[in-house]
C-alpha cells in the first residue's frame, strides 16, 4: 500500500498524513515493512512477517497498477557469475517486470 492509500483506510480524524508518511518511515527503519519503488514514483510499502527480509519481485500492469508478488529469483550462482564477470562482490538485486495483466487484456 502507498502512504495515502493508508491513510484513506484509516478513520477519519485520527492522523495526517504526515504522521502516516513518518510512521512509515520509522516502521521501515524497524525492518517492519519494505518499501518498494515500481517506477511510478509512488513508494509502497509491505508488511514484513518476523526473519523475512522482503526479497521478492513482482509484475505491474502498465494499465490498471495491479501487482503480483512472484516468489521465483536469481539462484545464488547466477548473481555471482555476473558480479566476478564484471569485478563486483556483495551484490543484491531487484527485479520488476511490466505488462498486462490479464483483466486489462
Amino acid at each position: 500500500m502507498s502512504n495515502k492509500e493508508i491513510f484513506a483506510a484509516l478513520p477519519k480524524g485520527d492522523c495526517d498524513l504526515v504522521t502516516v508518511y513518518r510512521s512509515m518511515h520509522l516502521l521501515e527503519k524497524m525492518e517492519m515493512v519494505k518499501r518498494f519503488d515500481l517506477g511510478d514514483g509512488v513508494a509502497r510499502y509491505e508488511l514484513l512477517a518476523e526473519g523475512d527480509d522482503g526479497h521478492h519481485h513482482h509484475l505491474v500492469c502498465t494499465r490498471c497498477a495491479a501487482v503480483v508478488e512472484i516468489d521465483e529469483c536469481f539462484t545464488r550462482e547466477l548473481e555471482d557469475s555476473i558480479a566476478a564477470r564484471n569485478g563486483f562482490k556483495a551484490i543484491t538485486h531487484k527485479l520488476e517486470f511490466f505488462g498486462i495483466c490479464p483483466q486489462c487484456q
